[in-house]
């Protein structure tokens, strides 16, 4: 005990183990739901649920103690909301890559981003970017998957005259899907902190129990244990090395490469800075203590878990739950990558979270519903879009940049648009107001490539 005490630095930071260990627990189940909802996502690409699954809980173990025994820091990672939107919605399904090469991207953007957490680099890249562009991207990733979540409940459809238009509220698979939005919006209004993880397993038993009554197109259980587990990671482990061809023959692979870079960047920058104030971590300068180290983590869990077979890892807002519980040590991330470990013994109970054929389009293709899991979209995005009060809409560069970015993400279906677009008209509308100077050179050099970029097809 004395050892743990030492080495956390337990009583340095005013606090003690049992605190720690309890936080810890909070941060694990604020967002163990990223272990069905990324394995359902992943998968609509082709690839294993199982090795998803696997690949999701060990890179979210790895990560979040190289966090807690490297960085000290009190915050979990895992593979992020939004970025596993682009890896399948984008990558693979608008541009046309492998899941092999959008996990091969995902490796190089994690090399890179290793490169950048150990130079210098880091700390001329955030101060080049202006902030309301930061939050725009956060924001526009939330609206982004809020989109999606309301798609893969079917109750958003496509519509040949209008695009999109409301669904069939009557169809029992969306009617699922609605009663867990409806559940987990009224559970974070009580100020519920396990709103997500409740929600996803409510609405699973609800679907159960209605398949049980014979109602059609309801949410199964499939008796496949620990071996479907093993058969997915046998595909999944190592895939990315053989996506290299596939990655760089395609003209979009810069630009995928830097747009899974710049998220995980900034993502990973923004959810710090939010939690290092409660945490105690700022220095008298208003800097993060070993924010280096912590990026490292960051980066390290972004590339193992590309070989393990899962879309960008990075730091989780959701720490802040075990925060507010008092967590101020790396003793709380490691009891998280701890529990994630151990979460591979209820992966056969996951079975009822993989989407339900409800028919086919006009293609000939399956229309998948994913109700168990949708809400967790809606909800997440929700939260992202908070970063919007942060952006000094006065400004008017910053008003058209910023909402540009987030509207571009939505109606281009693609992230790598929306930033490409934004940090476009950034410059253009500061040299239009003759403020040019304030532009940081960096900003001039991201605007020129991404024209080249858009220009040629590649974002």
């Amino acid at each position: 005990m004395q050892f743990l005490r030492s080495f956390f630095k337990i009583d340095e930071r005013k606090t003690s183990i049992k605190v720690e260990l309890l936080a810890g627990l909070t941060t694990f189940l604020a967002m163990a739901y990223i272990l069905p909802v990324n394995s359902s996502m992943l998968a609509k690409t082709g690839m294993p649920f199982g090795g998803v699954f696997f690949a999701t809980a060990i890179a979210a173990a790895i990560a979040s103690l190289i966090m807690g025994l490297y960085a000290h820091y009190p915050v979990a990672l895992a593979p992020g909301m939004g970025l596993n939107a682009f890896f399948t919605y984008t990558v693979v399904f608008s541009y046309g890559l492998g899941w092999e090469a959008a996990l091969a991207a995902v490796f190089v953007s994690g090399i890179l981003f290793l490169a950048i957490s150990v130079t210098g680099l880091r700390r001329i890249v955030i101060k080049a970017i202006p902030s309301g562009l930061k939050y725009a991207v956060g924001a526009g990733i939330g609206f982004f998957i809020t989109f999606i979540g309301l798609k893969n409940a079917g109750i958003i459809v496509g519509n040949a005259a209008t695009l999109v238009e409301l669904g069939d509220l009557t169809h029992p698979t969306v009617l699922l899907g609605l009663f867990g939005i409806v559940l987990v919006v009224v559970l974070y209004s009580l100020g519920f902190k396990y709103s997500l993880i409740v929600s996803i397993v409510a609405t699973a038993i609800v679907g159960l129990i209605l398949n049980a009554f014979s109602v059609n197109m309801m949410p199964a259980y499939s008796s496949t244990g620990l071996g479907g587990l093993w058969d997915g990671v046998k595909q999944t482990v190592g895939a990315c090395f053989t996506g290299f061809g596939d990655l760089f023959s395609h003209p979009q692979a810069l630009g995928v490469i830097f747009a899974f870079l710049f998220v995980d960047f900034f993502d990973t920058a923004g959810t710090l800075m939010a939690v290092g104030t409660p945490a105690g971590l700022l220095d008298e300068n208003g800097e993060l203590v070993d924010s280096g180290k912590a990026l490292v983590a960051d980066s390290v869990g972004t590339v193992v878990g590309a070989v393990l077979g899962t879309s960008t890892v990075t730091s989780y807002i959701e720490s802040a739950t075990g925060i507010e519980q008092g967590g101020r040590t790396g003793l709380s991330a490691v009891t998280v990558g701890i529990l994630f470990i151990l979460s591979l013994v209820i992966y056969p109970l996951l079975s009822v979270v993989n989407g339900v054929v409800v028919g086919l389009d006009s293609f000939g293709d399956p229309i998948v519903y994913s109700p168990v899991t949708s809400m967790a979209l809606v909800m997440v995005g929700a939260l992202m879009v908070q970063q919007l009060k942060l952006i000094d809409w006065s400004d008017k560069a910053v008003l058209v940049s910023s909402f540009l970015t987030i509207i571009m993400m939505i109606l281009s279906y693609s992230i790598a648009t929306g930033i490409a677009v934004g940090f476009i008209f950034y410059p253009v509308s500061m040299l239009a107001m003759k403020r040019y100077r304030e532009v940081h050179p960096v900003m001039y050099v991201l605007a020129v490539l991404f024209i080249l970029s858009l220009g040629f097809g590649i974002v």
